[in-house]
């Protein structure tokens, strides 16, 4: 069986506010600590039935930025969710979903 490990640095700022996150893992090819403005990391409780979540932003996280992440992470999901279920209706309706939500967010900001 082979390990692969995740590792996660935050660092925070005086208020706890995230001021820099990077990554590693060992199965990356990166040979250095990945930065990264944002992540979003959910396990799955069977017991609970519920998710748990951590989802940690830094805060020069610009809007934008934060509406394309959401975008391409609901839209992937999209993926996951066919890959696991063979759901294709759903799937398809959670990048749908995804499509809009991202429209919605652009038209809204060009008439600021």
């Amino acid at each position: 069986m082979t390990n692969s490990d995740i590792n996660i640095h935050v660092e925070l700022d005086e208020q706890k506010v995230p001021d820099k996150i990077k990554w590693t893992a060992t199965e990356s090819t990166a040979e250095a600590p990945q930065n990264a403005k944002a992540m979003l990391l959910a396990f799955w409780d069977s017991a609970e039935k519920t998710a748990l979540k951590i989802d940690l932003w830094t805060k020069d996280m610009m809007t934008d930025e934060m509406a394309d992440f959401f975008y391409q992470v609901l839209f992937t999901m999209g993926d996951t969710f066919l890959r696991a279920t063979q759901r294709k209706d759903l799937a398809d309706q959670l990048k749908r979903f995804a499509n809009d939500f991202h429209k919605k967010f652009s038209e809204k900001e060009i008439n600021l």
